[in-house]
């Protein structure tokens, strides 16, 4: 059990890590998207250091799973994550956004190494773990398609198309899970397009649902053992999260969608982050 605790608080601290990255690579590019990149940093952080079959030195590995970061703005995440994984050097994170970098502004499997799909336009990203996940079937593969989806992507209809897909075929490895922030580009979700009651809408297109908090990395695991275990339907895990999470200033503020830090701001959220890893250790 206390090794349990200490596992637990070493991934805590990993995404705390992974948020000082994201600022330092932001703060540096002048652009970029911190508000959703810390509120999925848990998720990420038991997915990559916990959960995720992935081979770093073999990053086309056959049976590795998959990830598609779906709501691709918030690629800086997923990049700190691949660099401390050592998919890449970690001095590519001070590239971020400029000409020729490995590291756009979303994700690009042709230039990344460990990003399984590009991201674009919203909503993509569920169809195409469906196809994931159904040709892991179709070819014998254990391996599991994971899904980070955004709360206000659900505006897109193509999510529900690939929602009715995933259980007609009864995709069980395929695992979709919501950054469930309640914040947008410019407003709230029930300000802009509502899309409540969001775990009723999933239950009725045949997913086998899970609500938890999505900065509870022992929540976060326990779930996606629960779906791991799910037979005869995909699965979806509503994790609430908070907006700019770990920085006080950003926290359900929609201004910190896509906002760069100013010198003093950037301060600030060193410190604090760093503050919080210093009192877990």
């Amino acid at each position: 059990m206390q090794r349990d605790k200490e596992f637990i608080k070493k991934l805590e601290i990993i995404a705390n890590e992974l948020r000082i990255d994201v600022i330092n690579m932001i703060y540096k590019a002048k652009s970029g998207h911190p508000g959703g990149s810390f509120s999925s940093a848990e998720i990420i952080a038991v997915l990559y250091f916990h959960q995720m079959k992935i081979e770093p030195e073999n990053p086309d590995w056959v049976d590795r799973d998959r990830f598609i970061m779906s709501k691709g703005h918030a690629c800086p995440i997923l990049y700190a994550a691949l660099a401390r994984r050592g998919f890449f050097d970690k001095r590519h994170l001070n590239t971020l956004r400029k000409i020729n970098s490995i590291l756009q502004g979303h994700p690009d499997m042709l230039k990344t190494p460990g990003v399984d799909m590009t991201a674009g336009s919203l909503g993509n990203g569920l169809g195409i773990g469906a196809g994931m996940a159904l040709s892991a079937k179709l070819l014998k593969k254990k391996y599991f398609t994971y899904v980070l989806l955004g709360c206000s992507e659900h505006n897109e209809g193509v999510i529900w198309e690939a929602a009715l897909s995933a259980n007609k075929f009864k995709l069980d490895n395929l695992i979709a899970i919501v950054d469930y922030n309640r914040l947008q580009l410019d407003g709230y979700n029930y300000e802009v397009l509502p899309i409540e009651p969001i775990i009723d809408k999933w239950s009725a297109f045949g997913w086998f649902t899970q609500i938890i908090n999505g900065h509870r990395v022992e929540e976060i695991i326990r779930a996606i053992d629960i779906a791991g275990e799910n037979q005869g339907k995909p699965s979806v895990i509503i994790a609430n999260t908070i907006k700019g999470k770990g920085v006080s200033f950003m926290e359900d503020e929609c201004d910190w969608h896509g906002k760069v830090p100013d010198n003093k701001e950037f301060e600030i959220a060193i410190r604090e982050l760093s503050e919080s890893i210093r009192i877990k250790k």
